[in-house]
């Protein structure tokens, strides 16, 4: 059923993906104009369903530097990749001016159902090149419910000198703050079960509620919410198929995160890729 969808390019600033019958699945920003402070990155936003439900929040009032759908790393050898204050145990988050972007440098293929291309990670003034990425959007209709997003990238080090890969719950101690890797900044509708057992957060090996699945392996979560005004159900799926994952999830923001590692930095040596390979399924009930 992928035949349905269409590539439409909005200037040299956005790719979006839309039913061909009209309605917009997801807007991929790869030029973002986000500021420095916020770790500007390319990020999906708004990702709907099949049914037109909006699925992600973008710049929200608590977390401006939480981007729709979009991946990073936390923490990469000293710079800050997500965005807003940066964690250190003597005085805590604090603005430090280590903020790195991550900039669109050409495309390596277009088309409705798959959109690839390349990036640079840069730090500081000078724009020192860290890492350089091929990343690949896989997009496929399932059925008339049910649409899927396979993210795959490599991200190659080309500093040359090893980089250390975390987050501040591996390398400041700072418990259960390990998010990085795939990011999801839902709807603010998702967060809110009004009693009923049905909605909330769930993954593998029968979890369910942000205390079981938080920090918990897993090759797989979800997130199972209902719509305002529609009353549609409505589901996104997360899965790992590098092996499992800490779920990293925040109830009342809402954010999920599929973090790549979890209690120590992953150190990547000069010339080594570290490849992530995800998908996301989006369900209307």
């Amino acid at each position: 059923m992928s035949s349905e969808l269409k590539l439409v390019m909005d200037g040299d600033r956005a790719a979006e993906i839309h039913r061909a019958g009209g309605g917009l699945l997801l807007r991929y920003v790869y030029r973002p104009d986000t500021s420095v402070d916020e770790s500007a990155r390319p990020y999906a936003h708004p990702v709907n369903t099949l049914a037109g439900e909006g699925l992600t929040n973008f710049r929200p009032n608590d977390h401006r530097w939480h981007h729709g759908l979009n991946f990073t790393i936390n923490c990469l050898s000293g710079h800050n990749f997500w965005g807003g204050g940066t964690y250190r145990k003597a005085d805590g988050y604090q603005m430090r001016g280590d903020h790195g972007t991550q900039q669109h440098t050409g495309w390596v293929e277009q088309g409705a159902n798959y959109l690839a291309h390349t990036l640079d990670w840069r730090v500081g003034a000078a724009g020192e090149l860290l890492l350089q990425e091929q990343r690949g959007l896989t997009f496929a209709v399932l059925s008339p419910t049910v649409w899927s997003l396979r993210w795959t990238a490599a991200l190659k080090n080309v500093s040359g000198r090893t980089l250390e890969l975390g987050q501040y719950h591996s390398n400041q101690g700072l418990a259960g703050s390990h998010y990085g890797g795939l990011q999801f900044r839902g709807a603010r509708e998702l967060l809110d079960d009004h009693m009923d057992t049905a909605i909330g957060i769930f993954a593998e090996g029968g979890l369910s509620g942000e205390a079981a699945v938080h920090g918990a392996p897993a090759r797989w979560m979800e997130w199972r919410g209902q719509k305002d005004t529609t009353l549609r159900r409505v589901s996104v799926r997360f899965e790992s198929h590098t092996g499992p994952f800490h779920c990293f999830v925040r109830r009342n923001n809402p954010l999920a995160a599929l973090p790549f590692q979890y209690d120590r930095d992953l150190p990547l040596v000069a010339g080594a890729t570290l490849n992530v390979d995800y998908t996301l399924t989006f369900s209307d009930a």
